[in-house]
């Protein structure tokens, strides 16, 4: 029978972060209290596709049943895997759930986890940070909807398709290639405030979904498929393709790789990407269906690029005690959490702004339901960030500032196609 010492028992809160580390926890995985409490998250102990296909439902089972017991694989600090019965129940105060407690027993036996073929799409999709993909897709399909609403230009659909193809490539391959140089830099490792699938990365190579040199084979990979479709165009269209492109390029590859590490510029990185993720990305759309650069274009996508600007600048704060460590001085580390606030306000004023003097330009009536929209979910999202940007509870506005930047380029987008 297995004694007290022979048991890991790990305490966490509700976001997973340890809390309690056992003696018996540090002689199973080998890392030390110091290591883990209040630093690590309890994924770290487990293969990363057994966290992405089975965490949730361990969870969810624990706290609708009061426990929760399986066998499972878990790995040590130094790599080695081994097969261990866990029993999770959730922890309470004052009838509240304030976390999980998890009691694990190593086994003598192997454990097979079977990996289903949607757990392996699921890590590609954490590994790229896929779901990040409508901050450049939303522009890309602005620009689309304005050389056809706009200038009246007969869009060519292979065209459109390969184009938006390429740009959405080309932001896969600079997340990854962020995530690369942050791990590279120590940003990642002294990151452990982040919020789960809002802040700090993807953290692919900390739950071991892949190597850092696999992470820099993908982001390659990526890169030149990018080049292969812009090589395409180039030849259809026209040299400024590449232009543009190579453009966009800096910016995603310089916002964290050396030696410009863009981020670490007081701003200069918050600059860049309002600047790739919105006008360069309209003005490439409109360059590939017109062959002509168009200033236009360019200015048009300057609301997409100061939104997207905003999701940046939000989950800065969480991150922003880890960032300080490396060096990457960011507005927020510059200039503190609650700058957050204004640098946002500030933004999305202007993206508002922009787009009403659009709308009196264009005499486009529908570009008003843009503004509308962005007018009062904005303004919930700064209230909540005035209440909650010293709090946990902000994570809120983090996702509530990810819908808007999608609802008001979408709107956007259909009333210059349909309005324009």
């Amino acid at each position: 029978m297995a004694t007290a010492l022979d048991k890991s028992v790990i305490t966490c809160d509700m976001e997973g972060i340890i809390e309690t580390f056992s003696d018996g926890a540090q002689r199973m995985f080998g890392y030390s209290k110091e290591e883990t409490v209040g630093k690590l998250r309890v994924s770290v102990f487990s293969p990363g596709e057994i966290v992405l296909q089975n965490l949730n439902i361990w969870l969810t089972s624990a706290v609708k049943d009061g426990e929760y017991v399986t066998e499972t694989v878990f790995i040590r600090k130094n790599g080695e895997k081994f097969g261990a019965k866990i029993r999770i129940t959730p922890t309470m105060r004052n009838g509240v759930q304030i976390g999980y407690c998890g009691v694990t027993e190593e086994l003598d036996n192997v454990v097979n986890v079977p990996i289903r073929t949607t757990t392996n799409i699921l890590k590609w999709l954490v590994i790229t940070r896929a779901p990040f993909l409508t901050a450049a897709l939303t522009p890309a399909f602005i620009g689309a909807a304005f050389v056809g609403g706009v200038l009246g230009v007969e869009i060519n659909w292979l065209l459109a398709t390969l184009a938006i193809l390429g740009v959405a490539l080309l932001h896969l391959s600079s997340n990854v290639f962020n995530d690369y140089f942050d791990v590279k830099s120590g940003t990642d490792q002294a990151n452990t405030a982040y919020f789960v699938q809002y802040s700090g990365g993807s953290r692919a190579i900390e739950m071991r979904l892949i190597d850092l040199k696999g992470t820099l084979r993908t982001a390659i990979g990526l890169l030149l498929t990018a080049f292969a479709i812009g090589l395409y165009l180039t030849w259809q269209v026209g040299s400024g393709v590449l232009v543009l492109g190579f453009a966009g390029l800096f910016c995603g590859y310089f916002y964290t790789a050396p030696p410009l590490r863009l981020v670490a510029r007081h701003g200069m990185g918050e600059l860049i990407i309002g600047l790739a993720f919105g006008p360069l990305i309209t003005m490439g759309i409109t360059y590939v269906l017109t062959g002509t650069y168009s200033w236009e274009a360019f200015m048009i996508g300057i609301p997409a690029g100061l939104l997207t600007t905003n999701i940046l600048v939000i989950n800065q704060v969480p991150d922003a005690e880890g960032d300080a460590v490396t060096g990457k001085n960011h507005l927020v580390v510059t200039f503190g959490k609650k700058s957050a606030i204004v640098f946002y306000s500030l933004f999305w004023a202007a993206a508002l702004g922009l787009t009403a003097s659009y709308a009196m330009t264009y005499n486009n009536l529908w570009l008003w339901a843009s503004v509308g929209v962005g007018l009062v979910y904005g303004s919930w999202i700064i209230s909540y960030m005035r209440r909650h940007i010293l709090e946990r509870t902000l994570v809120k506005a983090n996702v509530a500032t990810i819908y808007l930047q999608i609802i008001v380029t979408t709107l956007f987008a259909i009333a210059v196609g349909y309005g324009g």
